[in-house]
């Protein structure tokens, strides 16, 4: 089956350059486009999407307002079985970008990306995984500190009542912008253990990546800005 792709962008130039792109790849299909963020969220109640390629400043409804209501409920749990969103910025650290992640946005390109860049997001994406490196993840974070709410004074530990020890260590290092490699090495473990252990923390904690991680560490002051590993 090839991923299907929904392009999001109010500038068609720059949807018709996407297409071109994507429709190269044998693996890859345009499955829909959108203008504005609610026909996105109107066309998704019909057509079957994997990826979707999510611009944030358009009319009607922007990108992050769109990624929420596909990607969270109500109450603002992830949706089962909802397309990935990758955001589109024009701009790297973009405070847009930094609220679609919280919105469940599982990373974020930017619009002049390489197109073997873009290609390889998309399957990374489609294939579970979260698009932004654990370290550029944090920088963003880094730079937008001040709009995370205060942390609670025992910071972090209702949020992570689930985890075992070990998993807590584990979450603790994914926060801090460490790949899996660096933390088997740092907890001298295989990196397939540290894998299953992430895999089980996402579980726990109801969180779709590890981007999703580091936001939920950081808006429980289990990491603080400017800190190192």
């Amino acid at each position: 089956m090839p991923i299907r792709v929904m392009l999001v962008d109010d500038q068609e130039l720059l949807r018709t350059g996407f297409r071109m792109v994507l429709q190269s790849q044998g693996d890859i299909e345009i499955a829909a486009e959108a203008g504005d963020g609610q026909q996105a969220v109107e066309v998704l109640r019909t057509a079957e999407v994997d990826v979707i390629l999510m611009d944030v400043r358009m009319p009607r409804l922007d990108g992050v307002q769109a990624t929420r209501r596909i990607c969270l409920d109500e109450h603002g749990n992830p949706v089962e079985n909802a397309p990935r969103v990758l955001i589109l910025t024009t701009f790297d650290l973009d405070e847009y970008a930094f609220a679609a992640l919280k919105a469940g946005a599982s990373g974020f390109l930017l619009k002049d990306v390489p197109p073997t860049e873009l290609v390889a997001a998309i399957r990374s994406v489609h294939g579970g995984d979260a698009v932004v490196a654990p370290t550029t993840t944090r920088r963003m974070i880094d730079r937008f500190a001040e709009v995370l709410p205060t942390p609670a004074s025992t910071p972090g530990s209702t949020v992570l009542g689930p985890l075992t020890d070990r998993e807590r260590e584990v979450f603790l290092l994914v926060s801090q912008g460490l790949s899996n490699g660096e933390i088997a090495a740092r907890l001298v473990l295989s990196e397939a253990t540290v894998k299953t252990h992430v895999g089980r923390i996402l579980a726990k904690l109801g969180l779709r990546d590890r981007v999703q991680a580091v936001v939920l560490a950081y808006e429980n002051g289990l990491v603080r800005a400017g800190e190192t590993p």
